[in-house]
């Protein structure tokens, strides 16, 4: 009897009206294990990944048995690779948001197989024939979830993958919406921790429905006009070479004293993250990966802030740094 639908009892979540900014896109669980189903589908052998990427996607794919090279990034952010072995896949990061589509195009017909990580860069739509990644927990308050889009006649079903459960990967999204982040800060490491075991499944339920309550254009709307802010004030003393995004995720200042202006800057109840830290112990101090990973402050600019928020944000950063505006 435990597979006869329920009738009576509590009441559930509702099912929310809204749409997907992503209906048409396969659903995973997490971007890595998305990363591993494609190359699983397309049988490759040797994947070229960038040095500058977080670990547990190169242990994930380590552990898948495929071939694995590494290339360097350039201060641009593009690859420092000429050429690729026969039937190698390149796999593309676009950081910040700062590959166009035009970029993206030109690195497919040159290379022809690639996979493009668009972790950065939710809105940026795909490219026909181009396989690419998409994680929105990285964008919205989601527990976890992955789109991936590719020419879908050449993927099959999923119907035979098992679906996730999100239900114990939500507390800390509930708790900092009530309470604050920092009541929840450990308790959002350790869900983090368990996606390094996670097999490929299906999108939760839960995660899908969440997806469909989210205002896209509001976000949207406000991540650019928070940019906008924080670049008002700083693009002149950021000697990174940026242009503005489709839809940012955050706004990359390069300090040459990062970790420590990242401390100073969470004694104000400013948090930055690290992309990522084991660069920092795998690469020389003087390549652009470490430099990048170690004084690169992604800034917040997302949807839960208005333009005096990053008043206060940029106004900080500048005093740190020991200069005024």
């Amino acid at each position: 009897m435990t597979d006869v639908k329920e009738i009576g009892g509590y009441f559930e979540m509702e099912e929310l009206c809204g749409e997907e900014y992503y209906p048409d896109l396969l659903r995973l669980n997490l971007g890595r294990t998305a990363l591993l189903f494609l190359l699983q589908r397309r049988g490759c052998g040797e994947l070229f990944l960038p040095h500058y990427l977080c670990d547990s996607v190169i242990e994930a794919c380590k552990n898948s048995g495929v071939n694995i090279s590494f290339y360097s990034v350039g201060e641009d952010f593009l690859p420092q690779i000429d050429a690729l072995p026969e039937g190698a896949w390149l796999y593309l990061v676009n950081y910040y948001g700062q590959l166009t589509d035009d970029v993206i195009r030109a690195f497919q017909e040159k290379y022809q197989r690639i996979i493009v990580d668009q972790t950065h860069a939710f809105y940026q739509r795909p490219l026909e024939h181009v396989d690419t990644i998409y994680s929105p927990r990285k964008f919205f308050g989601l527990p976890d979830g992955a789109y991936l889009a590719g020419d879908l006649a050449a993927l099959p079903e999923t119907d035979q993958l098992p679906r996730d459960f999100s239900t114990e990967r939500m507390e800390h999204i509930l708790g900092r919406y009530e309470k604050g982040g920092n009541a929840y800060y450990s308790v959002m490491l350790k869900n983090a921790d368990t996606f390094h075991s996670m097999d490929i499944r299906n999108m939760s339920r839960l995660t899908q429905n969440l997806l469909r309550g989210i205002d896209y254009d509001r976000c949207a709307r406000k991540r650019k006009e928070n940019y906008r802010a924080l670049a008002a004030v700083l693009d002149g003393r950021n000697p990174l070479p940026l242009q503005e995004p489709q839809v940012p995720m955050c706004y990359p200042f390069y300090a040459e004293n990062g970790p420590e202006l990242r401390q100073l800057l969470a004694q104000e109840r400013i948090y930055v993250p690290v992309y990522w830290k084991n660069v920092m112990n795998e690469m020389p101090k003087d390549s652009v990966e470490y430099r990048y990973a170690a004084n690169i402050l992604p800034l917040p600019c997302d949807q839960r802030y208005e333009p005096e928020d990053m008043e206060r944000v940029a106004e900080a950063v500048l005093r740190l740094c020991g200069r005024t505006l």
